[in-house]
């Protein structure tokens, strides 16, 4: 059985950086046929997709944060890792990591509970 946790600070201040990490059990985050993600969703909108890092470590980015977004990943530890700079309070959200099976139109199979980050000062 594959699990997810995200973990990282729960606040963060306005024009800082955010730093999320998923920790993947029952699974390896360098195996074929599945990305792992990172999603977003602010509170009363929908799901909105942040990033993608795939078994050889290529990433994929949301055009709308692209320029202030970073995934990366920690293969012995099979962690990955958000970051997102310049935060401001529209990054507030549930922040989750999810597994993609690519190869079957990208299904989300797996998730993490999700973790709520909240930028204020």
């Amino acid at each position: 059985q594959v699990q997810l946790q995200e973990s990282g600070p729960g606040l963060v201040k306005p024009s800082q950086t955010l730093s999320l990490t998923c920790t993947v059990s029952g699974g390896s985050i360098t195996s074929d046929f599945y990305y792992w993600s990172w999603i977003r969703q602010p509170p009363g909108k929908g799901l909105e997709w942040i990033a993608y890092i795939t078994p050889t470590g290529t990433t994929y980015y949301s055009p709308s944060l692209k320029s202030r977004t970073s995934i990366s990943r920690d293969t012995p530890k099979n962690q990955f890792t958000l970051q997102l700079s310049s935060v401001t309070p529209e990054d507030t959200a549930v922040y989750y990591c999810a597994r993609v099976r690519y190869t079957s139109n990208f299904l989300y199979d797996y998730w993490g509970q999700g973790t709520q980050v909240t930028v204020s000062s």
